[in-house]
Parts: C-alpha cells; sequence; structure tokens
C-alpha cells in the first residue's frame, strides 16, 4: 500500500470484526491479536492495493486462515510433544531446538512451497494421511501424489 493512510483506515474499519473472528478460532486473546498483526503486516509488506466491495471479505478470509494455520502448527507441536515425553527427550536435541526445528520446517513450506505441493505435505504428515488417501481426496494419482511429495521434500531439504 502506498498509502499508509489507507491502510491504518482499513484497520480501523476492520479490525474489531477482525479480532473477534480470530478470538472466536483460537480461544486467545493474544494469539488473535497476533493474527490480525500478521494480516495487516502482509499487506503493509507486499504493497497490496485494497479497494472495493471485498475487503472485507479478503480481510477475514486472510484472519480465518492464519488462525487455521495457527491451530495446525499448535496441533503439530502437540503430536510431537506426545511422541517426545520429556523424559525421554534425545540426549543431544532438546525438546525445544526439536521444536524450533519444526517450526523452520513450516515457515519454509508456508513460505516457499508452491500449491499443490503445499496441501500434498499438509495432508501426508499433518493428518496422516496415506498416498491413496491423498491422491483420493484430490482426484489424482498416487505417483503424482509421490512425485510432488518427493520434490516438496527435496525443496525442504534445500532450505535446511
Amino acid at each position: 500500500m502506498n498509502d499508509n493512510s489507507i491502510l491504518e483506515g482499513l484497520f480501523r474499519q476492520h479490525c474489531g470484526k477482525m479480532i473477534h473472528l480470530a478470538r472466536t478460532l483460537l480461544h486467545d486473546d493474544a494469539e488473535a491479536q497476533d493474527v490480525v498483526q500478521d494480516v495487516f503486516a502482509r499487506l503493509l509488506e507486499n504493497d497490496y492495493q485494497m479497494t472495493g466491495s471485498k475487503t472485507e471479505a479478503y480481510l477475514m478470509s486472510a484472519v480465518r486462515n492464519g488462525c487455521l494455520n495457527r491451530i495446525r502448527n499448535m496441533q503439530l507441536r502437540e503430536r510431537f510433544k506426545n511422541l517426545h515425553p520429556l523424559g525421554e527427550a534425545d540426549e543431544t536435541h532438546s525438546i525445544e531446538e526439536l521444536l524450533a526445528e519444526l517450526d523452520r520446517i513450516n515457515a519454509i513450506v508456508e513460505a516457499h512451497i508452491e500449491e499443490p505441493q503445499r496441501t500434498i505435505f499438509r495432508l501426508r504428515f499433518d493428518e496422516e494421511l496415506t498416498f491413496q488417501q491423498i491422491a483420493t481426496r484430490l482426484d489424482m494419482s498416487v505417483g503424482t501424489v509421490y512425485k510432488y511429495l518427493r520434490q516438496c521434500i527435496s525443496r525442504i531439504k534445500s532450505f535446511i
């Protein structure tokens, strides 16, 4: 946005509704505010021009998607903690280090992996679906699912 006053006006007009939606989904005031701030930070960062009647719908969708990403990351952390109880942590890697690595991988996936690889990655590792289940859900062959997942993992490895 070239004009910060436009962004400020959008913030004042829609912030209340956006925070309400985020609180409803996350049940946490601080997390809700973070999600809304992230939406506006991305708008400012990407110089996105917003005009017209679909502005509110776009902002609310961005908040919903941001909340879903936070929930997915929280669920992933919980599953990881359940797999590696604190008393049995690997001596060479603390739980915090492993969780930081998972956060880094999630950030790479969100920033550098395109569709449909991102969706396939999430279905395989977040929802723990089989290749066949993913192929059925996305209406593609198992071979294609495997190829996209292999490409996704190779791309993630290139950033690590």
